[in-house]
């Protein structure tokens, strides 16, 4: 009886939250979007020219992630996950030298990991040290590993919030395929500490759900979004915004009137049907189209 009067009571709250949510959608104060530039399409070069590189581009935030060649050869993450703090807060200061606020990294541990809870942790103190407000996150949320998501996400909850930092998980398959799946999963876990990073690109890509209805089903959990388009014609291929078949107009609306600070982080800048590029210029031209197309899409819905 106790568990279907809290069952109750959280179901009325949420219903509360969403209602409140969607006068906000229209009335509230516009959102600040931050373009981001995520160093993962730099992953053929190293992390210094990654960072170089976005700013050189005119970025003015950016997102760690994932692995980088380094000039040795060997390639390395932006950051292990067994790095200490201090190793975190030292490469925001050479992001932030360089006139780029770190605004998302990658956790690189799946949420139903054996060392879930342990690794999450420990990019949470690292993300909390550099100043990095989102820590993103994925896995591969199957049947058999739903309620592990849920049990750790619950845990892992209060533990970013004390740190001050937010847990935030994507589109990636399985029963995270959609944001709507998504959303399913945060009112479950139903936590301010875990929120969403919209990834149309993959909502499209993975399995073919049209992203600009989806968003309505999840828009008031979304924190951040991981920005990669994706042209279906005349065959499948992701690319950077703008160049494929995802409206960012109307992907963004929901969120234009949030009063929050909203990273966009392109993930991925390729143009479609041609090569990437061999040398990192290529990437900082691609990567300034992106974000110039960003900025009149977010001047246009916040206007």
């Amino acid at each position: 009886m106790r568990r279907e009067f809290l069952s109750r009571r959280r179901l009325l709250k949420a219903s509360i939250l969403a209602a409140a949510g969607a006068a906000a959608q229209t009335q509230g104060k516009a959102t600040e979007f931050q373009i981001a530039c995520m160093t993962l399409p730099y992953a053929a070069f190293p992390l210094e020219r990654a960072l170089k590189g976005i700013a050189g581009a005119g970025y003015r935030y950016v997102a760690w992630g994932a692995t980088h060649k380094e000039s040795d050869g060997q390639t390395r993450q932006a950051l292990a996950v067994d790095d200490p703090p201090s190793a975190a807060k030292e490469l925001g200061s050479r992001s932030r030298d360089l006139g780029l606020e770190p605004v998302m990294m990658f956790s690189l541990v799946n949420v139903e990991a054996p060392d879930s809870i342990k690794s999450h942790t420990r990019r949470i103190e690292q993300a909390a040290a550099a100043g990095v407000p989102f820590v993103l996150t994925f896995g591969h949320t199957r049947i058999a590993s739903y309620e592990t998501w849920i049990r750790n996400l619950k845990e892992l909850g209060p533990i970013a919030r004390n740190a001050g930092v937010t847990i935030v998980i994507k589109q990636h398959g399985g029963n995270s395929a959609t944001g709507k799946l998504c959303a399913q999963i945060l009112r479950e876990v139903f936590d301010e500490g875990i929120q969403m990073c919209y990834d149309a690109g993959n909502n499209l890509g993975y399995v073919g759900d049209d992203p600009i209805a989806d968003i309505r089903h999840c828009w008031q959990y979304v924190r951040a979004f991981a920005i990669k388009d994706v042209r279906l014609t005349p065959k499948r291929d992701a690319c950077g915004p703008g160049l494929g078949e995802i409206d960012h107009y109307k992907l963004l609306l929901p969120v234009a009137r949030t009063g929050l600070k909203i990273p966009l982080c392109c993930e991925t800048l390729w143009a479609p049907l041609l090569p990437r590029p061999e040398q990192p210029e290529g990437v900082d031209a691609l990567a300034k189209r992106a974000r110039e197309f960003l900025e009149v899409v977010t001047v246009g819905v916040t206007a």
